[in-house]
């Protein structure tokens, strides 16, 4: 992680409070996997993203086992009767199907995906400048709004906001680790707003490592949301990037040959 700046660390290990339940989990955890011996650990990641730190991790960890993207590697098992593969996420909201009509009626690659996940949230300020900087683009987006998201009160767009984009939806990710790969599984570059956690640490990644995410800062401006967003759906080198760690992905969980398809395998086969 040479040239990372400190504002990009995880945001708990800034807490000057020694009780954080986010620092103390981790802490635990790590002294887990140092002292306890376990057989293995196993990742969400594949090496071609990581490798660096996965190089850096096994010199001091157990044997690591990396196993994914796992929204790509269960593509590649059978489900059964009982146990449908399809079923296994991470989702805690309840899908809405006419959203997939909505999208289905929409070219590839033309709709923006917004989703900030089940935790983040704003202040009425920033989600109104998203929802104008998102209009203005005049590009399709489909954007999940929780309920809560808006911190302290129900999330409300203003209604001149609702009249004049009732055709469109909405796009962009406040850098959770699944979403994150699910976009790498997509080929599809990000815009990037972290929050919390390690999302800071993903966001750098994605911008100055892999290529593939622009960050927006935590002062939302409407202009810059619709440049950002512009720059998302036409800048060909961010969507040749993506394009090509999808391709890297999908070598990865290839069945009897990706590496991260293998590791699982044996991971069954040795442990299990």
């Amino acid at each position: 992680m040479e040239g990372m700046p400190l504002k990009y660390l995880p945001s708990f290990i800034f807490t000057t409070d020694p009780n954080d339940v986010v620092v103390n989990f981790a802490m635990r955890e790590i002294d887990r996997a140092v002292t306890k011996k376990p057989a293995a650990i196993l990742l969400n990641t594949f090496d071609e993203l990581e490798q660096d730190v996965l190089a850096h991790l096994s010199t001091v960890f157990p044997p690591i086992y990396t196993i994914g993207p796992l929204c790509a590697l269960t593509n590649h098992f059978p489900s059964t009767k009982h146990e449908p593969l399809a079923s296994i996420g991470s989702n805690l909201w309840t899908d809405e199907p006419e959203c997939l009509k909505w999208l289905d009626a929409h070219a590839p690659g033309s709709v923006v995906f917004v989703n900030f996940g089940s935790v983040t949230v704003m202040s009425p300020g920033q989600l109104v400048e998203f929802a104008w900087g998102l209009a203005n683009t005049k590009v399709p987006f489909l954007w999940i709004i929780r309920p809560d998201i808006v911190r302290g009160e129900t999330a409300i767009l203003p209604p001149e906001f609702v009249e004049e984009t009732a055709a469109l939806g909405g796009f962009l990710s406040h850098m959770g680790w699944n979403s994150f790969l699910e976009s790498v599984c997509g080929g599809v570059p990000v815009v990037c707003w972290p929050f919390f956690a390690e999302q800071q640490i993903n966001t750098w990644f994605a911008c100055e490592k892999w290529g593939v995410g622009r960050e927006i800062g935590n002062d939302v401006r409407r202009e810059q949301v619709e440049e950002m967003v512009r720059e998302l759906m036409v800048g060909e080198e961010m969507r040749r990037k993506a394009a090509e760690w999808r391709r890297k992905a999908e070598e990865a969980v290839a069945p009897a040959s990706g590496l991260s398809y293998v590791n699982f395998e044996r991971l069954v086969e040795e442990l299990i």
